[in-house]
């Protein structure tokens, strides 16, 4: 089976899900985020953006999503900014049966990540909300190319789950 791709902004449930997905289809998960920090030399992500910048970090992110592209069986997270990248895009397409992006409204993005702000270097910015609202514009053509989207706003973890496992079902993916 291809690859199952979960894409969307931070702080819409793309780790949480792609772990669930692949414990409940028995397929490797793999997160680009965690592959980039390895190839980086264990640096957590904002640590890489805070003493490369973030064209050197979406360079080792293009790199990641190279190599995975030819994993069958798993479960694939990307960074939030991945897909913005048409190559990236290009290769997830292909290696993938379906590209599936969480999305959630700013003010939740906010909540869910108000305790991450020096996790999250993107958000590091006096106004959160702005900033968020800022990178989902300038996104949102990026995001619109995914197969499936679905708002995670209202949805607990387990809903998500519920509604992309149906989504795989009607389309002959994975099992059930």
């Amino acid at each position: 089976m291809k690859s199952i791709v979960i894409t969307g902004f931070m702080g819409t449930g793309k780790t949480t899900a792609g772990k669930r997905l692949s414990e409940e289809y028995n397929l490797e998960f793999i997160d680009t985020d965690e592959l980039i920090e390895k190839k980086a030399g264990n640096k957590k992500v904002n640590k890489i953006f805070a003493e490369f910048g973030e064209a050197h970090f979406r360079k080792l992110e293009k790199d990641v999503i190279r190599e995975i592209a030819a994993k069958k069986d798993s479960v694939i997270a990307t960074g939030g900014g991945a897909i913005v990248d048409k190559e990236n895009l290009a290769v997830l397409k292909k290696c993938s049966s379906i590209i599936i992006c969480l999305t959630s409204r700013p003010d939740v993005i906010v909540l869910r990540t108000r305790n991450e702000k020096g996790v999250r270097p993107l958000l590091n910015s006096d106004n959160p909300l702005i900033k968020i609202e800022e990178l989902l514009k300038k996104r949102v053509d990026a995001y619109s190319k995914a197969d499936i989207i679905i708002d995670t706003s209202d949805l607990t973890p387990d809903e998500v789950i519920i509604k992309i496992k149906n989504i795989l079902k009607e389309r002959g993916i994975g099992k059930d």
